[in-house]
């Protein structure tokens, strides 16, 4: 079959042919539907170097935000999952018996560090292909719901699902401020959780006046770059600042933004991993603010997410490409010329 294969450090993948994989015990083969692009995908390719904390061995097939259809079922498999069902995938894989873990916040497990991958698609063969195996426990069916358009979710939607779910105090009540910072994929999508979740008024920025656009469309109030970005911020709040921020680039400018919009108590978020530091000092922090960071969600979350999107309270912006055109989907990704979520379909739209 064919797949977009990560081969060797700061090179750029492969579209190549691979052997179909079989499921394992406790496996499903999905057929697949959809597969993201991802920019974490990037890191893993471009900027990882071997040994470096975080870098997963090669080679293996890229894709962690996958959907697609049950094809066949490994050992010990219940017959609850349907041949032909459509289902997400959940992408983070631990060790199965930490804490965490069997909370099904497996994105957090306590032994991650002794283990061969973090998750399908990275470090173990992902779904950037025209099949791909994964954990049978990490199926969540999406019913009649567009299961190509669904795919992102799994990264792109369950990161800022998790983050705002999180953040939630911070914005219970009446006259509640968010803020939302990088309007791509996942603050596309995060502005929708929270219009959805809360009743705050939705601040959003972006140096991209077609993201601001998009997201005004879907209820956030937006704000462009510039030197009295902060100032205009604050205004809309009356002065006081916002409950919460979301920082989805994460960048030290990003992250001194967010901070310098906080209200007494607030909570920053920062989900971006552009590499960005705060610095702290006890007369400029507002009391009792803090900063913080979350990393992708919980099985349970996902399951959470796709009813909100099967409701249609939900929808990621997608642009599909062939497996034909997966690597001009990366090339395109890293020039900055995807709006909202790239989408391989190895077997057509």
């Amino acid at each position: 079959m064919r797949a977009v294969l990560f081969e060797n450090y700061e090179q750029f993948p492969s579209l190549t042919d691979v052997p179909r994989p079989r499921p394992g015990p406790g496996e499903v083969l999905l057929r697949v539907a959809g597969a993201g692009a991802c920019h974490s995908d990037i890191s893993v390719y471009r900027h990882f170097k071997e040994g470096q904390p975080g870098a997963q061995k090669p080679p293996f097939v890229l894709g962690h935000e996958n959907s697609g259809w049950v094809e066949e079922l490994g050992e010990g498999v219940s017959d609850r999952i349907k041949v032909g069902e459509s289902c997400l995938v959940y992408g983070p894989i631990g060790c199965g018996l930490c804490r965490k873990c069997v909370q099904g916040v497996e994105t957090y497990c306590e032994n991650a560090d002794s283990l061969p991958y973090l998750a399908v698609g990275l470090g173990r063969d992902g779904g950037m292909a025209e099949y791909v195996s994964v954990p049978a426990h990490h199926l969540v069916p999406l019913g009649d719901a567009d299961p190509i358009d669904a795919a992102p979710l799994s990264d792109a939607g369950l990161t800022p699902y998790h983050a705002i779910k999180a953040t939630l105090p911070h914005l219970a009540g009446g006259g509640r401020h968010a803020l939302v910072i990088g309007l791509g994929g996942l603050g596309q999508i995060g502005v929708q959780i929270l219009r959805a979740l809360t009743g705050a008024t939705v601040i959003a920025t972006d140096l991209k006046a077609e993201a601001r656009e998009y997201a005004e469309r879907h209820g956030a109030v937006t704000v462009g770059g510039g030197e009295h970005q902060v100032e205009e911020i604050r205004e809309i709040t009356g002065g006081k600042g916002v409950d919460a921020a979301f920082d989805f680039v994460g960048a030290a400018p990003t992250v001194a933004t967010a901070a310098a919009c906080l209200a007494q108590g607030g909570r920053l978020n920062v989900v971006g991993i552009a590499g960005g530091t705060h610095e702290f000092s006890f007369f400029t922090n507002p009391y009792e603010a803090y900063v913080t960071n979350t990393y992708w969600g919980s099985v349970a979350e996902l399951w959470e997410l796709v009813d909100m999107y099967r409701a249609g309270q939900i929808r990621p912006e997608v642009e599909r490409f062939s497996m034909d055109d997966a690597l001009e989907a990366y090339r395109k990704l890293e020039a900055g010329e995807i709006f909202g979520r790239a989408v391989v379909v190895p077997h057509g739209a």
